[in-house]
């Protein structure tokens, strides 16, 4: 039996960009649902499992950022922004709730699909095909073909974005790790000089280890260079 297609739930509230979106998405073999609010577009997500969200920040009601924050709490499923909005800041905050890649409009069908697919293929743990063997360090394995995070205190719960910040650091354990170096390693984005979005990821990470039942000092703070993670 062949691989099921992935689900895609694209919110926006625009007929003409939900018309696009979800015609260029079926095209390349992805099941899509459409919705126009944020409302209706939280309680599908309830009810149903998605592998991708596609969100408008500018929504009636439950606006983008506020739906992305609540859909976090229940899912790890990467989000992508589409927004008028492009400045900066639009995506830093994006990326702060829990966001993982930001795309303005007006857009192309090959840039969006490029988008979607590197999103995909982050979440179901391709990312690092090259280096695939686990890595081990302060008592947490890393595996990168299954995409879990564990060790005798059991798995760690992360989303795409976590996992691979937590992996940028692990590969370079015992060393000083610069904010850009991890934006990216973990994000791609050589171009986003904000770095203050890695410093709210870091916080999230220390947080998913420490429920976990390990060590959040695990991460360390190096003023002034970055992030080291302990060997």
């Amino acid at each position: 039996m062949p691989d099921a297609p992935a689900r895609i739930l694209v919110v926006d509230d625009e007929p003409s960009i939900t018309e696009f979106v979800g015609y260029a998405l079926r095209k390349e073999g992805f099941s899509v649902d459409v919705i126009d609010n944020g409302e209706d577009a939280l309680s599908r997500a309830m009810k149903n499992d998605y592998d991708l969200f596609v969100l408008d920040i500018m929504l009636p009601g439950i606006d983008g950022y506020e739906l992305c924050r609540r859909l976090r709490a229940h899912t790890s499923s990467p989000v992508l922004f589409l927004s008028a909005r492009d400045s900066e800041l639009d995506k830093v905050v994006g990326l702060e709730i829990g966001g993982d890649d930001y795309l303005s409009k007006p857009f192309g069908v090959r840039e969006l699909i490029a988008r979607v697919r590197a999103l995909l293929r982050r979440s179901q743990g391709e990312d690092f095909a090259k280096n695939s063997s686990a890595i081990t360090a302060g008592g947490i394995t890393l595996n990168e073909d299954a995409h879990t995070a564990t060790g005798d205190a059991g798995d760690i719960d992360l989303t795409p974005r976590e996992f691979e910040l937590l992996a940028a650091l692990m590969k370079n354990a015992g060393k000083v790790v610069s904010r850009e170096d991890l934006l990216r390693d973990a994000w791609g984005w050589e171009y986003l000089t904000e770095t203050k979005t890695v410093d709210t990821h870091i916080k999230r990470l220390r947080d998913k280890i420490s429920s976990a039942g390990y060590d959040s000092g695990l991460v360390e703070t190096v003023r002034g260079y970055g992030y080291r993670f302990k060997k």
